[in-house]
């Protein structure tokens, strides 16, 4: 059997560590990325406050060495999902299994003014580039907002913002700065009620500013103000944004995309084509966008596989269960346990921040890497 997975991040790799696993030499698994290498969400806010470098996080492919895989780095061009074959700038290859976890794209040029009067801080260049922004602030002002939705690990801009007060009040700032978040979500995490109420107090007690329900559309850098979509202003000295997410191009131009996201059975995660199966980011599938749920989604369509190729039994389908970590900084994490299932409100359990989820957070990402690629590995 011939399985091609687009994108090599916690869909890509849990998918094809499971085949490789379960079947070794007996499956033919291509993993095809256009990065290098693999570096985890949280990671980029450990580099970003200081807590590590950028090349104590990254994770190279080359390092996969794995009975029945083959990673190649190349650029996909397009995509037939009828022919289940794909174009790259390495060849062509045609796969009896079609797996697509491209991710979102993110766009910082879409929020006009982000680029010449802000920073991002969802992608990789430009969380890495903000530790020496962050080391050479001096206080003011900083606004952590969201310039559109939907966006990857909602958790992320309140942990932002959280750390950011740490790292003002570490350097001795605090007496001149403020600390504002603003999000289009009426609360921190919807998902979870305990969680957004364990947030909202932790802003209050470091008097972080939250304004629910309000969205950035632009910056204006000359003036140094944010311009909310409401069209109130709000003037800044640091702005940190969470840029505008898309599908992936070569994702729009196929066949799958369908309102900007591939839609999948929420059983199953197959596509409108047989033998197509989409994960993660790129779905309109009903989860979050973060990297756990896209692991879930995988491990189901990698047990599908292989209960295909042993002529078993179906394999079991997607629950919708993931565990979120979430930093509330002075070195405390707090977990979230959620189930989302359709048509019906998510379910789960928030667990208090403390140092020890902190140690289960780095554990998470020790075990991946552990099984992913083979070695050991420490978070900070």
């Amino acid at each position: 059997m011939k399985v091609v997975a687009l994108g090599a991040g916690f869909g890509g790799l849990e998918l094809t560590t499971r085949l490789s696993d379960a079947l070794g030499d007996d499956v033919d698994v291509v993993l095809i990325d256009r990065s290098d290498g693999f570096v985890f969400g949280f990671s980029k806010l450990d580099v970003m406050f200081g807590r590590t470098t950028a090349d104590a996080v990254h994770h190279a492919y080359a390092d996969i060495v794995k009975p029945g895989v083959r990673f190649v780095q190349t650029a996909v061009r397009s995509i037939d999902a009828a022919a289940r074959r794909v174009e790259t700038d390495a060849g062509a290859f045609e796969a009896d299994v079609l797996v697509v976890a491209l991710g979102a794209d993110l766009d910082p040029a879409a929020t006009p003014g982000l680029v010449e009067g802000g920073h991002e801080f969802y992608t990789e260049p430009g969380a890495f580039a903000l530790r020496d922004v962050l080391d050479g602030f001096d206080g003011g002002r900083v606004i952590v907002g969201v310039c559109s939705t939907p966006f990857k690990c909602p958790p992320a801009p309140s942990e932002t913002a959280l750390l950011v007060h740490d790292l003002l009040e570490r350097r001795g700032l605090l007496d001149r700065s403020e600390v504002h978040l603003v999000m289009p979500l009426p609360v921190p995490i919807p998902p979870s009620p305990d969680a957004s109420a364990a947030l909202l107090t932790a802003f209050a007690e470091r008097d972080i500013v939250f304004h629910p329900e309000r969205l950035v559309r632009g910056l204006d850098p000359e003036r140094k103000v944010a311009l909310i979509a409401d069209g109130d202003e709000m003037p800044y000295d640091l702005f940190l944004g969470v840029p505008k997410h898309t599908v992936p191009e070569v994702v729009a131009a196929s066949d799958l995309c369908v309102d900007g996201w591939i839609p999948v059975d929420p059983v199953t995660l197959e596509t409108a084509f047989p033998d197509v199966y989409a994960v993660g980011d790129v779905t309109s599938v009903g989860t979050p966008k973060a990297g756990v749920f896209a692991e879930g989604q995988a491990a189901v369509v990698a047990d599908t596989i292989i209960a295909r190729h042993r002529a078993g039994h179906d394999a079991p389908g997607y629950d919708g269960h993931g565990i979120c970590y979430i930093e509330f900084g002075a070195d405390e994490v707090g977990r979230v346990d959620v189930t989302f299932r359709g048509g019906e409100r998510p379910q789960g359990r928030f667990d208090t921040p403390s140092v020890g989820y902190a140690a289960d957070k780095g554990e998470f990402g020790a075990s991946r890497i552990r099984r992913w690629f083979g070695r050991e590995w420490t978070t900070r």
